[in-house]
């Protein structure tokens, strides 16, 4: 009779809020219906609305886009902590037939723990034998790695320790993994050696993600001659350092401000004949940047072309933000067209420094071009750019 009641509900809901999300011409398809909500979604902070459009595009985890639109959808609601509704919402969901599997109940963990509500993310967990559900270690990884996202890492190690047993689940490489993250993100990097011999002891190798976290743990906490004992530890596994692996080590060195000797990895690379990808670049731009050296930062911009690689959108807008406050307009300007000639505009405050840096070296023309095209591509920030446009010189 339950069971009846609650289909019947999700009906009634399904029906109400289907208009939310529909065509004249043709109805949509689950794609065109996410898409849709993930432009709707952007904008809407309204809570009760936020959760009409997610009934109506009826997501799924079981697509990308869908857990994409889940996590905006989440985390809009935490911002205006309305998290009776995330609870009431992500329970409304288990009783939907096609979201009664393991790859739901892991997905809904995650989201409780993006939400910081840990304790129905464990609740979600245990229920999962009320519901019918089997656990694998699928659900224990989501379990973890929803305590790193709350940042409740002495529940990852209680968590660890604890349900395997209680719940017969065999730690797998993901487990692991997890697990390596978390004393890592929380200063705990040198716990890690106890993690890596459990795995020998389960005849659970580990693969480059786990020791690239382990390296970069070991930065962060500057504990430079432990980096040297997991590069040694690396090769008694025989993993050869990797692009990725490389790109950690820089980026970990540019965020301490030693992007000198990031260069010098990074030379090293080349001298190995490793080729670089666009990551590696965008690590070291933005460390240069960082540390003033804006003309390093703008070689190795104009070297990626050479070397086969592609900036992405935030090694443009990087590159733009610190251009604009060393007050190299001129390059700013540059780099900014090649970025809009791409689709990829910075951001309103990043744009305003430059059309008023323009104005500042006597490019007022160049300045109203581009406050021209701002207005033409966002028409609803024509009112600010207005104020902009009247306050540059004639």
């Amino acid at each position: 009779m339950a069971s009846a009641c609650r289909l019947r509900l999700n009906f009634l809901l399904h029906r109400r809020f289907s208009s939310i999300l529909s065509s004249e011409s043709a109805p949509l398809s689950s794609r065109q219906k996410t898409r849709d909500a993930l432009k709707l979604l952007q904008s809407e902070k309204n809570p009760e609305r936020i959760l009409d459009i997610c009934r109506s595009a009826s997501l799924t985890p079981e697509l990308h886009l869908d857990r994409v639109a889940f996590s905006i959808a989440v985390s809009k609601l935490t911002e205006s902590k309305s998290f009776e509704s995330i609870r009431s919402y992500l329970d409304e969901l288990k009783t939907r037939p096609d979201l009664r599997n393991e790859r739901y109940m892991s997905h809904a963990i995650v989201l409780y723990g993006q939400a910081g509500l840990l304790d129905h993310a464990i609740r979600t967990f245990k229920q999962m034998d009320e519901l019918g559900i089997s656990r694998s270690a699928k659900s224990l990884n989501a379990l973890l790695f929803a305590c790193i996202v709350g940042k409740k890492y002495d529940e990852v190690s209680r968590i660890f320790m604890e349900f395997p047993k209680t719940y017969g689940i065999t730690p797998n490489l993901d487990t692991y993994n997890t697990v390596i993250k978390a004393l890592c993100e929380s200063g705990s990097s040198s716990s890690v050696y106890s993690i890596l011999a459990e795995m020998d002891r389960k005849d659970c190798k580990p693969n480059t993600t786990s020791f690239d976290t382990l390296l970069a743990g070991f930065y962060k906490e500057e504990k430079f001659e432990d980096v040297g004992k997991v590069l040694e530890l690396m090769k008694k596994h025989d993993f050869l350092p990797r692009v990725s692996t490389y790109n950690v080590r820089i980026q970990s060195l540019c965020k301490l401000k030693k992007s000198a000797e990031a260069k010098a990895l990074f030379e090293g690379m080349l001298s190995r004949d490793m080729k670089p990808n666009s990551v590696t670049y965008c690590n070291l731009i933005h460390g240069f940047c960082k540390e003033g050296d804006l003309e390093e930062a703008k070689r190795l911009f104009n070297d990626m072309p050479r070397k086969g690689c592609v900036p992405d959108s935030d090694c443009y807008f990087t590159l733009i933000h610190f251009l604009c406050q060393g007050k190299d307009f001129d390059a700013a300007l540059k780099v900014c067209k090649e970025s809009m000639q791409k689709d990829w505009v910075p951001n309103f405050t990043t744009m305003k420094t430059l059309v008023n840096g323009l104005a500042s070296i006597s490019k007022v023309v160049e300045a109203r071009e581009l406050v021209g095209q701002m207005k033409e591509r966002f028409p609803k920030t024509a009112g600010l750019w207005k104020e902009v446009e009247e306050a540059l010189p004639l």
